[in-house]
């Protein structure tokens, strides 16, 4: 028995495929399941999370629907994984915000907006905030640059420890010994292939966006906008360089390169997550879960509005307009920062420690000293051997 009826019908889809293994080609998730002959609700959160939702698996499966058998991977487990994001959840008080996640972003964009507008209006002269701002520290005479970083370092370290204590809950959930996360060589290639997106590729043809023609479109476009976010914490930590090194303070010049990172990073939070909510449109319906849609467009929105406001806020920070579109962005970027821990944000830590684990049992059955066992705790101890 499973403690939940969405991890009760991933188990008995995995004991089905488990006897058919037609799909072993399609992704990490089957080699993985066929090393278990039975399935704890750990083994179903880590195998959920192994899954890049390609739904490479549902077309090619001869049992699912309109078969009896019913079987539909893809959103059995992405069933499964907003499951486990919850449950992991660290404080556990704010668990419910993947339940409602979509509401619950908005919510906290919408406050962060305006307590960072009413902030600017409260620190400065009401009219300061419509007035032109100009050079160097120009941010800074609406809100003094301490304040900004105290303000932001809080939130980023409230989102670290709380994406952390998640983590850890995750991986507490399958069992995995201290080895089995901390080998080397499993992290290494855990990290090319989510650098690569290498499972999202439906076995090599590529994700069926329409139901029908697989292309490879959806990891173009996660790719754009994994690759934008981290030019712009890449730009965020070469500005922190300039500041506190060199004394240099923003705003920096269009040529500069926090300037130049902000841009390529920019670009790929709008390309990147407009082409996202297109392919999700485009999506079979079937293989969507309906638990996490609300989730998933909400977090492409928010990483869509910080690339459109920090791109509009450059292409207007010599103007008026510069404070309150300043305010807009910051409220934008610190309802993001916030909100990290109980969104779809989670879904690439946890998956990044699923392909960790992944790699190490192949590691483990590569030397031999793993095979399919009837008790899945039992292979935890054999990897950790």
């Amino acid at each position: 028995m499973h403690a939940t009826k969405v991890l009760e019908e991933a188990g008995r889809l995995m004991t089905v495929c488990n006897s058919c293994r037609y799909c072993e080609g399609v992704c990490a998730v089957f080699p993985a399941m066929e090393l278990r002959k039975s399935f704890t609700d750990g083994d179903l959160n880590y195998l959920a999370n192994l899954c890049h939702n390609c739904g490479a698996c549902y077309d090619d499966c001869q049992y699912s629907p309109p078969h009896e058998f019913d079987v539909n991977v893809p959103a059995a487990l992405a069933a499964v994984r907003v499951e486990s994001y919850a449950a992991a959840a660290w404080p556990s008080a704010l668990s419910g915000m993947f339940h409602r996640n979509g509401l619950a972003i908005s919510i906290a964009a919408a406050l962060s907006v305006t307590v960072f507008v009413a902030g600017f209006v409260g620190l400065t002269d009401r009219h300061a905030l419509f007035a032109k701002h100009s050079g160097p520290g120009a941010f800074y005479e609406l809100l003094p640059h301490d304040a900004m970083a105290a303000i932001f370092c809080a939130a980023f370290l409230y989102a670290a420890v709380a994406c952390a204590l998640s983590a850890k809950r995750f991986v507490a959930s399958f069992g995995a010994l201290r080895r089995d996360m901390t080998d080397p060589v499993a992290h290494a290639r855990a990290t090319l292939a989510s650098g690569s997106l290498r499972y999202l590729d439906g076995g090599g043809g590529g994700c069926a966006d329409d139901g029908a023609h697989r292309v490879n479109l959806r990891k173009v476009f996660h790719h754009m906008t994994f690759y934008g976010f981290a030019l712009c914490f890449l730009a965020t930590a070469v500005a922190t360089v300039y500041h506190y090194a060199f004394g240099r303070e923003a705003p920096y010049a269009v040529d500069d390169l926090p300037v130049l990172l902000g841009t390529l990073g920019g670009i790929g939070l709008i390309v990147g997550p407009i082409g996202l909510l297109v392919a999700k449109r485009l999506r079979d319906p079937a293989v969507v879960s309906k638990a996490s849609y609300g989730m998933d467009v909400a977090f492409i929105v928010m990483l869509l509005l910080t690339g459109a406001t920090g791109m509009i806020l450059l292409a207007a920070r010599d103007t008026a307009a510069m404070g309150a579109l300043l305010a807009l962005h910051l409220g934008v970027v610190f309802g993001l920062m916030i909100t990290m821990p109980y969104g779809k944000f989670i879904h690439g830590l946890f998956r990044y420690l699923a392909l960790a684990r992944y790699e190490r049992e192949r590691i483990v059955v590569a030397n031999g000293a793993f095979s399919a066992v009837d008790d899945p705790p039992s292979a935890a101890a054999t990897l950790g051997s």
